[in-house]
């Protein structure tokens, strides 16, 4: 069982990243998952599906490894 604090390489995050969304279409079948997945399939040389998915990955982790995103719910006000 892996704890808040293991760490894991770059390509182990990506790889739960896709189960969890392989797990999230499997409830929703929603198209929009489907497409996200089919991209950040991997080919058989190892490279993704969507060329860009990679690169925006990478650039997820960099973002996210230097506390420059903001993953708190935030409710905003209908405006009537």
């Amino acid at each position: 069982m892996i704890n808040e604090n293991d760490k894991i390489t770059v390509k182990a995050a990506y790889a739960a990243m896709y189960k969890f969304l392989e797990h999230e279409y499997e409830l929703t079948n929603s198209n929009d998952i489907a497409g996200l997945l089919g991209g950040m399939s991997l080919l058989e040389n190892g490279n993704t599906a969507d060329p860009t998915a990679w690169a925006d990955w990478l650039n997820a982790i960099a973002k996210a490894s230097c506390n420059d995103c903001d993953i708190s719910l935030q409710i905003i006000p209908a405006i009537r």
